[in-house]
């Protein structure tokens, strides 16, 4: 008999020390931070209360973003949904990720090395929401809760679709319930989460004209307001931007005609912009409540962005792709209620560019960036353990004139750089003393050594994430 229990004690002390490790390994993991995702589509900078705009109401975004750090110089690399999506997910320009057009996927490779594949590999549930934006074979099946609104990668989802009970759901609706859904189920699980959302809203509705459709709920608010026009919304403006891009065909302005044509038709639209804004913070109102009710708000980071931004009427057209800053910046906060006081309540003056949401999620994670990712971890950036970056490369390749002129350049603190380059036709702007962009500097000789300073550094950024013109050629799938 004692011969029996000597046998068997080396055994029971191995299952001892084995489920000791296996325990201290699940603390360890449910100690990760839950982080949840939040992107709109077509938000501008500016468009959000903590931004300084004193007409739209976002007061559950305001909250989080006073609380947290509040990027105000965000910008992406690319304003256009299908390469920006493709730049967040991969932390890389869009001449690495290779995603030039709305129909063609990320490789398996990238796809990889991608933060949502590599936060799975590091014991995540995963979990999607909305449109996922890139190529026509979205990879639901890497997801352990996957709402997909563009059914299937198929296009640009509806605002109003058909629920399973007949009735009408409003898309940004369809996201608030998949957002409580996917805490209910995974709110209280032993791993700790990633969700991302990606809203339509404010995008419009394609179309002939477009249209911003919105929530009923939402129908009565902005009504006693009167939107202020944008200083370049006049004519002047227009008139004085070059030949090649002033045509009816401009498909910034095609879309102008049908949104802001008119004092009506803008009063109308930007109030829908707004409607549809708040719609979201709605949502988002409604998320914070869930994740108090569960009792993991301390441990759940929240991140909030916008996919690029968006012309409302200034220098007479509507959209995006082009380099001014209505096209380009956008809205950018980061809450943990668990960071350091120092970065509590920051207004971040640091430039953050989309290809930074990636390895700032895998740091927050406790999970290596790989090689491979060119952006940067933010959260190391506002507490100066890094190097600020003083410029950017700015990129739009897809469709091309006349309908979207292709245009490169390059985006500092106080200058920007652009280069139409199928007309080699130049602009620089003072952006700290004209940030409206009213004055093209490129022939003004007191500016010439600013200028070659600017070209210099454009060739040499071109080298690195410029895209051949071979390439760029073939994108030119219609939207």
């Amino acid at each position: 008999m004692i011969y029996k229990s000597l046998f068997i004690l080396p055994f029971f002390l191995c299952s001892c020390i084995f489920s000791l490790f296996a325990q201290q390994g699940r603390n360890e993991e449910k100690s990760k931070p839950n982080i949840i995702f939040l992107l709109t589509d077509d938000q501008r900078w500016d468009a959000l209360g903590a931004m300084g705009n004193t007409i739209i109401q976002t007061p559950n975004m305001d909250k989080l973003a006073s609380a947290g750090i509040l990027f105000q110089n965000a910008y992406v690399t690319t304003s256009i949904c299908c390469v920006s999506r493709a730049s967040i997910l991969t932390g890389q320009y869009e001449s690495r990720h290779q995603i030039h057009d709305f129909s063609t996927d990320l490789s398996p490779e990238a796809m990889e090395k991608t933060y949502p594949v590599l936060l799975k590999a590091a014991g995540y549930n995963l979990g999607f929401a909305g449109k996922f934006g890139v190529g026509k074979n979205p990879p639901e099946s890497i997801y352990d809760f996957w709402v997909d609104t563009e059914a299937g990668g198929k296009g640009q989802p509806d605002y109003v679709i058909t629920g399973k009970d007949g009735s009408k759901v409003h898309d940004t609706d369809t996201l608030g319930n998949a957002i409580q859904t996917f805490l209910d189920e995974f709110g209280h699980a032993d791993k700790p989460f990633c969700l991302s959302v990606s809203f339509k809203a404010p995008h419009e509705q394609d179309g002939h004209p477009p249209k911003y459709i919105i929530q009923p709920q939402y129908k009565d608010y902005y009504n006693d307001v009167t939107i202020p026009s944008p200083v370049t919304a006049a004519p002047q403006y227009w008139d004085q931007l070059p030949d090649f891009f002033r045509t009816d065909t401009n498909f910034g302005r095609e879309r102008w005609k049908g949104l802001f044509g008119t004092p009506e038709l803008y009063q109308e639209n930007v109030k829908n912009y707004y409607r549809l804004i708040t719609g979201v913070d709605g949502v988002v109102g409604d998320m914070v409540k869930k994740l108090e009710q569960l009792g993991i708000a301390k441990n759940t980071i929240i991140i909030f962005m916008g996919d690029n931004g968006m012309f409302l009427g200034e220098h007479g057209i509507e959209g995006k792709w082009y380099g001014y800053e209505e096209s380009i910046r956008v809205p950018l906060f980061i809450y943990d209620p668990n960071a350091p006081d120092k970065i509590k309540q920051y207004r971040a003056p640091q430039m953050a560019l989309n290809i930074d949401i990636a390895p700032t999620i895998l740091s927050m994670a406790g999970v290596p960036a790989p090689k491979g990712m060119q952006g940067m971890d933010l959260i190391s950036l506002v507490e100066n353990r890094i190097p600020e970056r003083k410029d950017f490369f700015y990129q739009h390749y897809f469709l091309g004139g006349p309908r979207i002129p292709r245009v490169e350049g390059v985006v500092t603190g106080d200058f920007k750089y652009m280069n139409w380059i199928e007309h080699n036709y130049e602009e620089v702007f003072d952006v700290k003393h004209d940030p409206h962009e009213t004055d093209n500097l490129a022939g003004d000789s007191k500016y010439k050594t600013k200028l070659a300073e600017l070209r210099k550094r454009y060739q040499v950024l071109k080298k690195t994430h410029g895209v051949p013109e071979d390439v760029w050629n073939k994108a030119k799938t219609k939207f």
